[in-house]
């Protein structure tokens, strides 16, 4: 392998990690906004956004650049695919945080209810698994991308009851029926930045190992399925 693709390929992993940390706070930052139906923080995060998007752009940029012009093999082409791949995910995940912040601005232009759902867990859930996603690439751990994969279960079964639990409140009062489908898009947007972050770990194994996982994982943990828009 060559010095300068030794060198370029160490950017792509400083330039990936920051993508990641752009992400990371902007799930962090929206849950806040949740929680306190803060619209000021909630326009920060839609703001913020626009700084993860320039940063996703400038990342496919250099993967494409390496492509081309070192044509890297093995473990080294995985990597700039994966990283491809990843950055693509954690893009998305900060579009989610954007939709969760314009619920928490309508939300705040109507008349306050109580969450119909345990919104603090699921919140915290969906970022660890983001975290533990990116902890697995930086360490190359293959054990804690795994782990990424079973806890998406407890995400999914979440949103599962909270789906029930709004249409309930709906038939018996419609009053508030505005308020409570907005939260059911915030569960929705949650359950899916726990399914990029699975994406994420089913791309860390496979630049690790060699080997896409992700249908025979589903065959072994039904029903997960791979998130691609």
């Amino acid at each position: 392998m060559s010095i300068h693709l030794i060198a370029e390929l160490d950017q792509l992993k400083r330039k990936l990690l920051a993508v990641a940390g752009f992400a990371e706070e902007s799930i962090r930052r929206v849950g806040y906004a949740v929680k306190n139906i803060d619209t000021n923080l909630a326009r920060e995060v839609i703001q913020f956004d626009h700084s993860l998007d320039l940063k996703e752009v400038e990342l496919e940029e250099d993967c494409l650049k390496i492509l081309a012009l070192h044509q890297p093999v093995a473990s080294d082409l995985r990597f700039v695919v994966s990283a491809l791949k990843i950055n693509n995910d954690l893009e998305r995940i900060g579009d989610l945080a954007v939709n969760i912040a314009e619920r928490v601005i309508y939300l705040s232009q109507l008349p306050p209810i109580s969450q119909p759902f345990d919104f603090n867990f699921m919140w915290r859930k969906a970022m660890e698994m983001v975290k533990m996603s990116i902890d697995s690439l930086v360490t190359q751990d293959v054990i804690l991308a795994r782990q990424v994969l079973e806890e998406d279960d407890i995400v999914d079964s979440m949103h599962r009851e909270m789906y029930g639990k709004v249409f309930a409140a709906i038939k018996i009062d419609t009053t508030n029926a505005e308020a409570n489908i907005h939260y059911l898009s915030i569960s929705r947007c949650l359950e899916r930045i726990a399914d990029y972050a699975t994406n994420i770990s089913e791309d860390v194994i496979y630049m690790i190992e060699g080997r896409i996982i992700r249908h025979t994982f589903e065959e072994q943990n039904p029903p997960h399925k791979r998130v691609d828009d």
